[in-house]
């Protein structure tokens, strides 16, 4: 027998915990079952560290975006042939292996089976199911075009995800390379130059200002090395903390994203496909604009874009076309503003908008590998200067030791 934890809810809402003790999992589920209770979670308890490696695989880890599309794809496949959303979701239960999706996809059904709709269902998960995705489920459910919706927003994730693989693969030589040198000059500064300054110190050398530079960054390193690490390590945190999870440090990092001047265009390209491409999936699904703005600047991916989508919700509310709103933002270029437009006064705004997300996806390959081509001349040059630098510190006095020799 095994003891389990577990969190049901009653019909009434209300929230229950306890252990119990069965032979399986299903066997403790069953009991929760014969109890009138709809089974919330429910974990093996005792000494093994399983248990929480468990727990941190099915509640805390991140779904990776290959899952979630595989996820997708096979919701799709049933909701289009006809199966009942809760035997659905018990196959997805069965067949999904990323432990986090396979709880979530127990509990989903659960809510359906108590009366819920998919998009309320899957809104309690925020951190698995964006915004979008639940916003447009619920556009599926009131216009009677789940399927369509769901394939669209399938087209949609798989889309992000390459643009996003795409970006990830252009930055990993530049990393690789800003990593390396990163540990190439702590090698030289911490173990390197104090070895070669001890034997020049000895011989009485004038030491040059390449060598007394890398002495001087030596010092300071072994000084002060704890406390540097340390405030680094406080300052991450203070980031973190300020920026990362406030919404003024987010606009002020976004802002200074999109500022910088290789990384900014790809930035600002790929928001505005992801834009277009969104907008125009909702439009077609039935969803009102005020409610696609909304949408979009929770789900945009740039606090500083997304602050121009209040700005155009409000100015919405207020009469006000999109056209002239975004035509007001930096960030929007003339060529999307006049699609818009076009769009708008000819009727097929959904339309205009996929032509502009193509486009986008263009140009985001375009200057994906315009940005590559730029890094890496910049890299070389770095390297050069940087292996240059402590060949000099090093080099120098030797040859001033070599002079003296030959003197003597």
């Amino acid at each position: 027998m095994a003891v389990f934890s577990y969190q049901a809810s009653d019909h009434s809402g209300e929230m229950h915990k306890g252990r119990l003790t069965a032979d399986t999992l299903d066997d403790a589920m069953g009991q929760i079952v014969d109890l009138n209770l709809v089974p919330i979670d429910l974990l093996r308890v005792g000494g093994s560290s399983d248990n929480l490696f468990a727990r941190i695989q099915t509640h805390y880890l991140p779904v990776p975006a290959p899952d979630l599309i595989v996820f997708t794809k096979q919701l799709v496949t049933m909701v289009r042939v006809g199966i009942p959303m809760t035997q659905a979701f018990s196959i997805l239960k069965d067949q999904t292996v990323q432990p986090r999706l396979r709880r979530l996809a127990g509990i989903i059904r659960d809510d359906i089976e108590a009366g819920s709709s998919l998009s309320a269902a899957a809104g309690k998960h925020s951190k698995v199911f964006s915004p979008l995705f639940c916003s447009m489920i619920e556009a599926g459910e009131a216009s009677g075009t789940l399927p369509e919706v769901l394939d669209r927003l399938l087209y949609l994730i798989e889309h992000e995800a390459q643009v996003k693989a795409e970006i990830k693969t252009a930055m990993r030589y530049p990393f690789i390379v800003v990593g390396v040198l990163g540990v190439a000059f702590l090698v030289m500064v911490g173990f390197v130059i104090p070895r070669f300054v001890s034997f020049f110190d000895k011989q009485g050398l004038d030491l040059p200002l390449p060598t007394r530079m890398c002495i001087t960054m030596s010092e300071i390193l072994t000084g002060y090395g704890i406390w540097i690490a340390l405030g680094t390590i406080v300052s991450g945190l203070l980031f973190h903390r300020y920026f990362n999870r406030t919404d003024a440090g987010r606009l002020i990092r976004d802002r200074s994203l999109l500022a910088i001047p290789l990384i900014g265009p790809v930035l600002v390209k790929a928001a505005m496909s992801r834009f277009a491409s969104i907008f125009a999936i909702l439009q077609s699904s039935g969803v009102l604009v005020l409610d696609s703005l909304r949408i979009l600047t929770e789900t945009v991916g740039n606090a500083a874009i997304s602050a121009e989508f209040v700005k155009v919700r409000e100015l919405l509310e207020e009469g006000h076309g999109i056209a002239g709103p975004l035509s007001s933002s930096s960030y929007f270029p003339p060529m999307l503003v006049n699609m818009v437009k076009i769009g708008e006064e000819s009727g097929r705004l959904d339309e205009m908008l996929r032509h502009v997300s193509e486009h986008y996806d263009v140009e985001i390959s375009y200057t994906i590998k315009k940005m590559t081509d730029a890094i890496g001349p910049l890299l070389i040059i770095s390297l050069t200067v940087v292996v240059g630098f402590f060949a000099l510190a090093i080099y120098m006095p030797m040859w001033e030791l070599t002079q003296m020799t030959g003197k003597k």
